[in-house]
């Protein structure tokens, strides 16, 4: 079961924030990783670079959390994502979590909206956690 944020604010305490920070730290791995993986496609993906770090990233997404419910920037500013039985991200959630934010992504203002939503609401959940019933919280130690 997943803490209430009433009754246990340190689980949620600067979750938004650090959802940003590890956001930038993941999309900076994600480029590495790209730069790293162009030559591997005799360097056609220089043509559709954006595109092939978008592949990479989402591939690098589901991957992290369905191997540890956190990408390896949540795992650096110690979050994690749960579902809402409080249990860890398998790979249909994982899956399913991955393809919210990239939707988000491509629709600004449901991104808005999502980030409005993690500064405000009492657990920092976006709109793909409201919809998949997912909530990022602080690890536990």
């Amino acid at each position: 079961m997943l803490p209430h944020p009433e009754t246990h604010p340190e689980f949620y305490e600067s979750v938004a924030p650090k959802r940003l920070i590890a956001w930038i730290i993941d999309l900076a791995l994600i480029v590495i990783i790209g730069a790293i993986l162009t030559p591997l496609t005799a360097f056609t993906a220089l043509f559709f670079f954006p595109l092939f770090v978008a592949i990479v990233g989402f591939v690098y997404r589901v991957i992290t959390l369905a191997s540890g419910s956190a990408t390896l920037g949540m795992r650096m500013m110690a979050i994690e994502l749960r579902q809402s039985d409080g249990q860890k991200l398998e790979m249909f959630g994982a899956l399913l979590h991955t393809t919210g934010l990239y939707i988000s992504f491509a629709l600004p203002f449901i991104q808005l909206v999502s980030c409005i939503l993690m500064a405000t609401h009492s657990s920092g959940k976006g709109v793909t956690d409201l919809i998949l019933g997912t909530t990022m919280i602080n690890r536990r130690y």
